[in-house]
């Protein structure tokens, strides 16, 4: 090869290397696999809103990863059993229902599941087996239904949804069955018949939910659409 050649060819890979820093600069977030202290982006503003919502952070979600996020980090790690170094690594975005590398649509991620299952135990812990996959494919059916959220977070996070995530229970360490309730909702069973509603019969006070079209009860909880 001559020294034109030589030139033009490590010119040209200067320039591919060039592009990608610009490119990673410019959407960190499309590469990042997890998030820590200095981070910044659309990704860590979620992470901060979530947390505000739990109680675990009370800074500004202004996108920016600072000692403030990483406390609130290391405080929610600690309480869903994760080690608590106060990076958002996959594991950590999975609890907090942010999955590293996805966005959107359809179900059945692992991210998916776990959000799922964090749901079905603090719903219906303690809950006939087939009750919570019931709950699960509540969930499920509401993604599919033009009233709800088309995502696994949309449905769960929509607020006023459901009452663990204001009770302090979608906290609470996960039940082992909840895993494998969820699995089977995203596989397919629904115990429900069809339900994008169910409530506690023993402690619903609203008139609106009595009137729903009731489908099934299962333990203490009745399905209905």
């Amino acid at each position: 090869m001559d020294r034109k050649k030589l030139t033009a060819s490590l010119l040209a890979v200067f320039a591919v290397n060039v592009l990608l820093i610009c490119l990673f600069q410019a959407a960190p977030d499309a590469y990042a696999e997890s998030w820590k202290r200095g981070s910044s982006g659309e990704t860590v503003k979620k992470i901060q809103q979530r947390l505000s919502d739990w109680g675990y952070y009370s800074g500004a979600a202004d996108g920016i990863y600072g000692s403030r996020t990483e406390e609130a980090v290391k405080r929610f790690q600690k309480k869903n059993g994760l080690t608590p170094d106060g990076v958002a690594g996959p594991a950590t975005l999975a609890a907090i229902g942010l999955p590293s590398g996805s966005s959107g649509g359809s179900a059945g991620g692992s991210a998916d599941l776990n959000l799922l299952a964090r749901l079905i135990s603090a719903e219906a812990r303690g809950e006939p087996y087939s009750g919570q996959v019931a709950v699960g494919a509540v969930v499920l059916n509401r993604m599919e239904h033009p009233s709800f959220p088309s995502t696994m977070s949309g449905v769960i996070y929509q607020k006023g949804a459901f009452s663990c995530l204001d009770d302090g229970q979608f906290n609470e360490p996960v039940a082992e069955s909840a895993y494998r309730a969820a699995r089977e909702a995203l596989n397919g069973w629904d115990p429900s018949g069809g339900a994008i509603y169910y409530f506690n019969p023993a402690t619903a006070t609203s008139k609106w939910i009595w009137s729903r079209p009731q489908l099934v009860t299962i333990g203490k909880h009745r399905f209905c659409k």
